[in-house]
């Protein structure tokens, strides 16, 4: 199992489960199956709806005595209406709670955006927050008292930009170890690669296939294919592989991070097996030449008027 290693010295296995519109009846299968096939890692988040499930099939794992939880990495996100002092550690003991877990791995700050409490998703500019009220400073205090008090091992973030991390590094006591982002070939993000190498902050690659599955509202007309598209296909030609399998060994060639979702045996088996394909000097560079820093989720759905998340991704 290849890993990476964190500022901590904590080893996160490189390719993990994502949970992310995972259907229920199915996660909890999903993660049992993935448990069974060697992963290590499983992608969780509070906002997904699924924890209580994944909480039963973990269990289920080590009661079963398939994996020990000193062998797990398992990684929750605190969600927008939880970014108040008084309300972080709540929402990580309810995704402890659901989870059936003593501790977490890693704990990420899933958005740069506040929410009121209660609110899932805003249906109006005045049911969110402004960072000037509760500044990523605040939240971020609180996250450091988690790991103060046990409740998680690491702490990071996800969805931060080059400019929002050097803000967070300037105030804190204990710096991110983690920047969970969307990566692809598609996007490339080499600056801000660059950025949290030199700062040791590791880096977890999401949507790694192009989310083909996510909210329509969500999608954009005539969308790119990360999956056809010919420098991926061709390579896949060349390593007796699926043009999936290229995508993700590009992160584990890169040296980061990637959580593919799957709900299917064939492949969660074929996900985990791309950590073995060795991408030459030349495939990279065939793979380099696709940045065109297109974003699958844009951040679109936090623009509204009168509201100031106008650019969550400072671009």
């Amino acid at each position: 199992m290849k890993t990476v290693q964190l500022r901590s010295r904590n080893e996160v296995p490189a390719i993990g489960l994502g949970t992310w519109k995972s259907d229920p009846g199915k996660v909890g299968d999903a993660v049992l199956e993935a448990i069974k096939c060697g992963y290590r890692h499983i992608d969780c988040a509070a906002i997904y709806g699924n924890e209580g499930e994944i909480g039963e099939a973990l269990q289920k794992a080590m009661k079963d005595k398939l994996v020990k939880r000193d062998e797990l990495w398992i990684t929750s996100k605190l969600w927008n209406d939880s970014h108040q002092k008084g309300d972080v550690l709540p929402a990580l003991k309810k995704t402890l709670k659901d989870l059936q877990l003593d501790y977490l791995d890693l704990y990420l700050i899933h958005w740069p955006v506040a929410f009121k409490k209660d609110v899932g998703f805003p249906e109006s500019p005045d049911q969110f927050l402004p960072l000037s009220q509760v500044p990523i400073s605040e939240t971020w205090s609180m996250m450091e008292e988690a790991v103060e008090q046990g409740l998680s091992k690491t702490i990071g973030v996800s969805n931060f930009s080059v400019k929002k991390l050097k803000s967070l590094l300037d105030e804190a006591n204990i710096p991110p170890e983690m920047n969970q982002v969307e990566l692809h070939p598609f996007l490339q993000q080499n600056e801000l690669l660059d950025f949290c190498t030199s700062n040791h902050i590791a880096v977890t690659g999401y949507s790694p296939l192009g989310s083909t599955d996510r909210q329509q509202e969500m999608k954009k007309d005539d969308e790119p294919s990360l999956l056809e598209h010919p420098a991926i296909t061709e390579l896949a030609d060349k390593h007796d592989c699926t043009a999936g399998q290229i995508l993700l060994s590009w992160h584990v060639n890169r040296g980061n991070i990637v959580i593919p979702k799957s709900t299917s045996k064939k492949h969660i088996k074929e996900n985990l097996e791309s950590q073995n394909i060795n991408l030459s000097n030349e495939d990279m560079l065939k793979i380099s030449e696709m940045n065109e820093g297109y974003r699958f989720v844009d951040g679109k759905f936090f623009e509204m008027e009168g509201n100031s998340y106008k650019n969550v991704f400072d671009e």
